[in-house]
């Protein structure tokens, strides 16, 4: 990598090449990346050719080039989004003063911890499924999970990009890290739960990209609101790449539920899965599986941390100017589901430390929309059933409803009800067996798996039966 073209093979707006310290700390890491990349991104696909969206500058005439390219040689960039000239801190104590151009030396460790508990989900979802694209059930969708799978892979570089720029040896030490931990792993697992999870399936990376993603969303947002000026540069660009995962996941499932339908109808029966379809009951219990590990992601409903976050002004609430209050919250207080005996009431907290339950309601009300679109194809097929988000205290491992059980309408129930009834509710071995069962890859232009219907239309105005992935 050195005497690299810095604008060519690492396109940025950080003036990258005229930082040597900066280029030396990535001419070291970028070789491990790329080790990385290939023993653990997508497996058997590294030397394909695919239909690939890449970031050239945040402008919109270079956001967004599409071409054939080969995984490896994907130019993962470093953008931040343009800066706000007299840009100042919008909340908590520091509120109104000027946003940091550099690391405020109080709040050094805090702000390291923030980027890396983000940046440790980039590359680990990108190892969660890495084994998906040899049970593809398109040339679309394949492509798509490898689009996926390049940004992620470029969020990880957004993040290296703030450790080894802003935090000396400790941050370049912790970017090492970064490539050592593995998704899953007894020894090395990444930081957070729900990156530890397997996703064996096309339904499960569905959900993963509807839910899971969904809450990098509010994360990246609330980051993007920082007073560390970098940091939300880089999470605003950020969050234009994650609205494609989401998309990814929404449609994905919806298309499944559209195909559930669609044998519903032509066989006058609700055995879909007899006819290769994934049936609507399936299609809930993995909805409350990963909506409830997700909804784990956002910390317990009152934390202290959170609240730290944001006197300190490093991590604000989504859409914060948009709020109609004193961006301080000292007095103020949220309603907040809590335990009380074998009941869940609602009570008034103090604001600030309820800053994870506000952001959990943002997420789920978003969620909802989803859940509805899906719902709106059902009933217009005719079809008498209706999907739902479980109870926020359903099946959770984090925060104060994780030592009860709750079922996903939200009643405290007994140990004996949970293992009488919890089969019902989440996915059984049989379940997932089954939907492994059709996972079968299907690679002709143009043709899709019998479990899932066709997209509306094509990426980039190419039409459904272009060749999205080279396989030849």
């Amino acid at each position: 990598m050195a005497g690299i073209d810095y604008i060519e093979r690492i396109p940025n707006n950080v003036n990258l090449s005229e930082n040597r310290r900066l280029q030396r700390a990535l001419e070291e890491w970028q070789p491990r990346f790329l080790e990385w990349w290939k023993d653990m991104g997508p497996n058997g696909f590294q030397a394909k050719e695919v239909y690939l969206r890449t970031a050239v500058s945040v402008d919109a005439q270079g956001w967004a080039k599409f071409g054939h390219v080969k995984m490896p040689e994907y130019r993962w960039g470093i953008f931040l989004a343009e800066p706000e000239p007299g840009r100042p801190i919008n909340f908590g104590d520091h509120k109104g003063n000027p946003a940091w151009q550099e690391v405020p030396g109080e709040y050094r460790g805090t702000l390291r911890r923030l980027i890396v508990t983000q940046g440790d989900t980039e590359p680990a979802s990108v190892e969660q499924q890495r084994h998906l694209g040899r049970t593809c059930p398109s040339l679309y969708d394949l492509r798509n999970i490898f689009q996926v799978n390049v940004e992620e892979g470029r969020h990880l570089w957004a993040m290296v990009y703030l450790l080894d720029a802003y935090f000396g040896r400790d941050g370049r030490e912790e970017s090492e890290a970064l490539l050592q931990r593995r998704s899953g792993d007894r020894d090395k697992p990444r930081i957070l739960g729900a990156f530890n999870e397997r996703t064996p399936d096309w339904l499960s990376f569905y959900m993963f990209c509807f839910f899971t993603d969904r809450d990098g969303k509010y994360q990246l947002a609330s980051l993007a609101e920082s007073g560390f000026d970098p940091l939300s540069r880089t999470c605003r660009f950020m969050l234009t790449e994650e609205a494609h995962h989401m998309f990814v996941g929404e449609t994905g499932v919806g298309r499944m539920v559209q195909r559930a339908c669609e044998i519903m109808r032509e066989h006058k029966s609700d055995d879909v899965r007899r006819y290769g379809g994934i049936d609507l009951p399936t299609i809930q219990k993995y909805i409350n599986f990963h909506c409830s590990v997700s909804l784990d992601l956002f910390g317990s409903e009152v934390s202290t941390n959170a609240a730290n976050f944001y006197t300190m002004g490093l991590k604000g609430r989504f859409e914060e100017t948009k709020k109609g209050d004193d961006h301080r919250l000292k007095d103020a207080t949220y309603a907040v589901a809590e335990l009380d005996g074998d009941r869940i009431v609602v009570r008034e907290e103090p604001a600030l430390v309820s800053l994870n339950e506000r952001l959990r309601d943002d997420y789920v009300a978003d969620c909802q929309r989803g859940v509805n679109r899906w719902n709106e194809t059902i009933k217009s097929h005719g079809v008498d059933f209706e999907l739902e988000l479980p109870h926020r205290g359903f099946h959770r491992a984090i925060g104060g409803f994780a030592e009860v059980k709750v079922s996903p309408d939200g009643r405290v129930i007994s140990e004996a009800e949970w293992d009488a009834r919890h089969h019902d509710w989440l996915p059984t071995e049989e379940d997932r067996a089954f939907v492994q069962s059709l996972m079968q890859s299907v690679t002709e232009p143009g043709k899709f798996a019998n479990w899932i219907a066709p997209p509306a239309r094509g990426i980039n105005g190419q039409p459904l039966d272009f060749e999205y992935v080279r396989l030849a």
